[in-house]
């Protein structure tokens, strides 16, 4: 799922330095957000890319530790059992959580972290990680969505049925979060661009707001 060793645009906003923020990057099945979060590694942002857990077998291309941490049954429930994931939940019929030390380690260091989850993820990680930005990545409309689903053709039929069910309702969990960005067909540097852009405006507004509490 990578990218072919794109270039930053040259004008592309630098991050600020200041308090650490956590990311969460979610979206309906078929807006992109794999793609989006894979633009922006490339782009190499001073940001830790959170790396989620699934069971779910790896797609053509996907790496191992890199797109996910791909799991049995029996490791998922080693975690689970341990109180290490942060966040979990089924989705379309498979286990994926967000390891609690791939978000704790990092911000505690302090550095931010993205992390991509699905949207039932993110209102998890808005009650564990109040003060986390959340941007929510939309198609720009449901047939869209389908249309991009179908033509990846990484998922079965019941998989594909099981997503177009949940599709209506995850774009209406979009007023739940801080920021909408829209995947225009065609757009996805402008899309990576946009989300570079969020994320600056809200290090720079929440750092101005610990200077004047200070």
């Amino acid at each position: 799922m990578g990218v072919s060793n794109p270039q930053p645009p040259a004008d592309l906003p630098a991050i600020p330095a200041g308090p650490p923020l956590a990311i969460v990057l979610s979206a309906p099945s078929g807006a992109g957000k794999d793609a989006v979060r894979d633009l922006l590694a490339a782009w190499q942002l001073p940001v830790y890319f959170v790396v989620t857990a699934t069971t779910r077998p790896p797609r053509q291309g996907e790496v191992n530790g890199r797109d996910y941490h791909f799991l049995t049954e029996a490791e998922f429930d080693r975690l689970e059992s341990e109180d290490a994931l942060i966040e979990r939940a089924i989705v379309y019929g498979q286990r994926k959580g967000v390891p609690r030390s791939e978000i704790t380690g990092p911000l505690a260091a302090g550095r931010d972290v993205l992390v991509r989850v699905d949207v039932q993820g993110a209102a998890t990680l808005r009650r564990v990680v109040p003060d986390a930005l959340l941007i929510f990545v939309a198609p720009p409309s449901l047939a869209e969505g389908d249309r991009r689903l179908v033509e990846r053709s990484t998922e079965s039929e019941a998989e594909l049925r099981a997503r177009r069910a949940a599709a209506a309702a995850e774009m209406a969990a979009a007023k739940d979060f801080d920021y909408v960005v829209v995947n225009e067909t065609g757009a996805l540097e402008a899309t990576a661009r946009r989300i570079v852009e969020i994320i600056v405006a809200e290090k720079e507004r929440r750092a101005a707001a610990a200077g004047g509490s200070a």
